[in-house]
């Protein structure tokens, strides 16, 4: 059984996504977008799904993206700028290397992992001088909304819902984040999304 979940299969690898997924793609994909420029970045995107959407948009300017989740699309492994890796993320951390990384990307994955705090410590291990981890959950107030899409009116995934282990309001994130290492004035943590979800970007020292 993998560490991260009880699940086999990655986001998007058996079912098209919906459009009220595509929709919480993009808008998680804002934080990613609006916390730092990616030209010349070595950057890991933790969970990307089966198909790295926002991992693919960023290729053009990176020097270098680690992917990672439990299935990838073929066609990653042959890209001259990618890693791609298939397993478990709280497996794959420990194998990579101290400050290897200038961006972490890690959207809508913590609520699956049975050890979170875990992988925060890793992030913070793994960010090089000046790198940042960009990071979105949903909260509390979206647990309703999601379980409802995804339960009664069948336009989300259930597997995915039911694979969930925690909610997160910043009052939760925020903690974590300070153990995993990070100083509190380097720290952005607040709702987005309507409140439904809670979003992170969290920096090192220059």
């Amino acid at each position: 059984m993998s560490a991260t979940s009880e699940r086999t299969s990655s986001y998007g690898q058996h079912r098209r996504p919906s459009v009220v997924d595509r929709f919480g793609v993009w808008l998680g994909s804002r934080t990613a977008r609006a916390a730092g420029e990616f030209t010349g970045a070595r950057f890991a995107d933790f969970g990307c799904g089966y198909d790295a959407t926002f991992a693919r948009t960023r290729l053009p300017w990176c020097a270098h993206a680690l992917l990672v989740d439990l299935a990838l699309a073929a066609d990653l492994a042959h890209h001259p700028k990618v890693t791609a890796v298939e397993g478990s993320v709280l497996d794959v951390l420990p194998t990579l290397g101290d400050r290897s990384l200038d961006i972490i990307v890690c959207l809508s994955v913590l609520e699956h992992l049975t050890v979170p705090q875990v992988a925060l410590d890793h992030f913070h291990r793994l960010l090089a001088p000046g790198g940042v981890a960009i990071l979105n959950v949903p909260s509390w107030l979206g647990k309703p909304f999601l379980e409802l899409a995804a339960f009664r009116l069948g336009v989300s995934p259930a597997e995915e819902m039911d694979d969930h282990k925690a909610y997160y309001d910043p009052r939760d994130l925020w903690p974590m984040l300070v153990r995993a290492g990070f100083r509190p004035s380097l720290i952005r943590c607040h709702r987005h999304k309507f409140g439904l979800n809670t979003a992170a970007v969290c920096r090192v020292p220059a």
